[in-house]
């Protein structure tokens, strides 16, 4: 299994479309690692996340790749990965931080 951890706003695109986003990231993760995405989804209730002292409309995407990556491999996948968030939400690139981190020592 593959960590993948995703917070979203209460109430936005990525909280109302989770259902649909969960078999997409579980695709990715079958694509990208061979592996099922062990998926942990957290929201942020409306009034606790800002920027800029303004509502928060931002999401964070995390996976844990099984094995590390190089530099070029990891852009492709947060290419895709950032894609995928942004053609089923309609947010823009500005309103996902997206990361594929190497396997922990």
């Amino acid at each position: 299994m593959i960590s993948c951890m995703c917070f979203v706003q209460e109430g936005q695109a990525a909280d109302q479309r989770q259902a649909t986003l969960k078999e997409k990231l579980d695709a990715f993760s079958q694509k990208a690692f061979d592996a099922p995405a062990q998926q942990t989804w957290i929201t942020v209730a409306e009034g606790n996340g800002y920027t800029e002292a303004k509502p928060s409309t931002s999401s964070i995407v995390s996976f844990q790749a099984a094995t590390p990556l190089d530099q070029d491999r990891r852009a492709d996948l947060l290419r895709e990965l950032c894609g995928i968030w942004t053609a089923e939400t309609g947010c823009t690139l500005d309103e996902i931080v997206a990361t594929i981190s190497d396997p922990s020592a």
